[in-house]
């Protein structure tokens, strides 16, 4: 039995619906993020999948440099977060909509 590539692009697809309407439904934003980073992953693995299909490295090499920028967005974006934190004392996106104080 063998995975094809409608197997993956499914994961990868249902993955990116997931963060998707878990970015336009939640409203911590610590879950906000990590969807994102959901989505991003998904997207990931659909480079993966079409490189390996096509039998070319150049999917995994660009895959390799996302996650090297998505390790350094992660650490920004939860500095932002925990500056908020430390500003607001909450971490609800519908508390931190005014961008005064």
């Amino acid at each position: 039995m063998t995975v094809g590539l409608e197997q993956y692009i499914a994961v990868s697809a249902a993955l990116f619906a997931i963060g998707f309407f878990g970015v336009l439904r939640r409203k911590n934003t610590l879950v906000i993020y990590m969807c994102l980073e959901l989505m991003l992953n998904a997207c990931n693995l659909g480079l993966i999948a079409f490189s390996r299909f096509h039998g070319g490295m150049s999917g995994s090499v660009f895959v390799f440099f996302t996650i090297t920028v998505a390790a350094a967005e992660v650490a920004v974006g939860l500095a932002i977060i925990v500056a908020l934190f430390r500003k607001r004392q909450t971490v609800q996106v519908p508390e931190l909509n005014a961008l005064k104080n």
